[in-house]
């Protein structure tokens, strides 16, 4: 079962939250993150992209980065930008989109429980990404940034945190430059947070990483780290938690995350069509956008057109979790066999455009002769997403996409 611990969280004064709320470090390039932090003294960019300090082309992952995001956590710390709660606290951190507002609870998950595969995962992870966080919550001693997390609901839970978010006053509340919403509240009753405690280690089996894999790995890799060099190690030691925002699968949505491809490896549009038609059936040809609207539906833009296409059955196993994916149909017979392209993960002439930006954006790419198609895909399932975790499959490259994105600084684990 799920152990989740309340932890004394280092936050900010309510007065200066949305200068020190950023978007996570993963989301920007260096040149974004100084426009995005331009102004903002207190921006916890300053310490998630130290190099934006630095003149423009310095390395990122250089140890000067990493040694000048520390001093800067410390002066953080000092100038009272950042505040340590003096009690374990569980926290609840609220995000509206569209007029939906979905609720989590910040608590410490155990990195033991990823060891041990109560934590699941759904993707591969790359070293270099891991290195690079783990090095940075090393000098810092702290998880600077949350991982999201779901978990099958409770209802126990999801009624304390309805009564929390409607009987009381939110810490944080302010809507964010890209116009979502964002709430906080602080869990300061001890019996709450007891009671908590107790039914996520009774009710909640597992958790799923949703967004976040490359700093759960980190924050695993770094508590052994710190295992090994505590001759009195106990299991106790705050090192052995990090910080993740956990989610009830009844309140997430996952947004498509669709493809563009550069050229047509070679073929005309007909010859394209052609092949496109040995394994789907084009149901409706239109000038204006398609959307998917079930499993195993696509949208296809090509030449100033959308083309609606069904997967044949012969193309997908619902019995399979990884078969029976969207993504795997179009991998296997469209990237694959037609486009030549094996590796999702180098090739360079297919990206990812994730769906909240919109259908318009794919038609955009290639109008402009950027691209030459794209495809859009129906989004998966919270319940797709599960089930390949428990069965300790990974998904392809580029399946899920969450919005909106956790804001980074509005609570921060010290692992000391």
């Amino acid at each position: 079962m799920a152990i989740i611990k309340p932890f004394k969280g280092l936050r900010p004064p309510k007065e200066i939250v949305e200068e020190v709320a950023c978007l996570p470090y993963d989301v920007m390039n260096s040149e974004e993150a100084t426009e995005m932090a331009k102004g903002k003294d207190a921006s916890l960019l300053r310490i998630t992209r130290a190099e934006i300090e630095f003149k423009k082309g310095t390395d990122s992952h250089s140890e000067e980065v990493y040694l000048h995001a520390k001093s800067n956590f410390e002066a953080f710390q000092s100038k009272k930008y950042l505040i340590q709660d003096t009690e374990d606290n569980y926290y609840i951190y609220a995000q509206t989109m569209n007029g939906k507002t979905q609720y989590g609870i910040v608590g410490a998950a155990s990195c033991q429980d990823y060891m041990d595969g109560i934590i699941k995962k759904h993707e591969l992870t790359r070293p270099d990404k891991e290195e690079d966080r783990k090095i940075l919550s090393r000098i810092l001693k702290a998880n600077i940034e949350p991982v999201f997390f779901t978990y099958r609901a409770v209802p126990e839970i999801d009624a304390i945190v309805s009564d929390i978010v409607t009987n009381n006053k939110a810490e944080y509340d302010f809507t964010a430059e890209d116009g979502f919403g964002h709430h906080f509240w602080v869990i300061e009753n001890t019996k709450i947070n007891k009671r908590l405690e107790q039914l996520f280690k009774e009710k909640v089996p597992f958790t799923y990483v949703a967004d976040g894999h490359h700093r759960t790995a980190a924050a695993a890799g770094m508590s052994e780290e710190f295992r090994k060099k505590n001759p009195n190690h106990t299991g106790n030691e705050p090192y052995n938690y990090f910080m993740a925002v956990h989610f009830p699968d009844n309140q997430l949505q996952i947004i498509d995350y669709n493809r563009v491809v550069k050229d047509l490896n070679g073929l005309s549009a007909d010859e394209f069509l052609s092949k496109i038609d040995e394994n789907f059936i084009i149901k409706q040809i239109s000038e204006t956008i398609l959307k998917p609207e079930k499993l195993h539906d696509f949208s296809m833009y090509l030449n100033g057109k959308w083309y609606g296409l069904t997967a044949k059955n012969s193309t997908f196993n619902d019995d399979n979790p990884i078969d029976s994916l969207d993504v795997s149909v179009l991998s296997k017979y469209v990237l694959e066999p037609i486009l030549n392209i094996k590796d999702l993960r180098t090739d360079t002439r297919i990206e990812f455009v994730g769906g909240i930006r919109g259908l318009g954006e794919l038609s955009k790419r290639v109008d402009n002769g950027e691209m030459a198609v794209a495809f859009a895909l129906f989004p998966v399932s919270m319940n797709q997403l599960m089930n390949i975790a428990d069965t300790n499959n990974i998904m392809p490259p580029k399946v899920t996409w969450f919005e909106p994105k956790l804001r980074s600084g509005l609570v921060i684990n010290k692992l000391d």
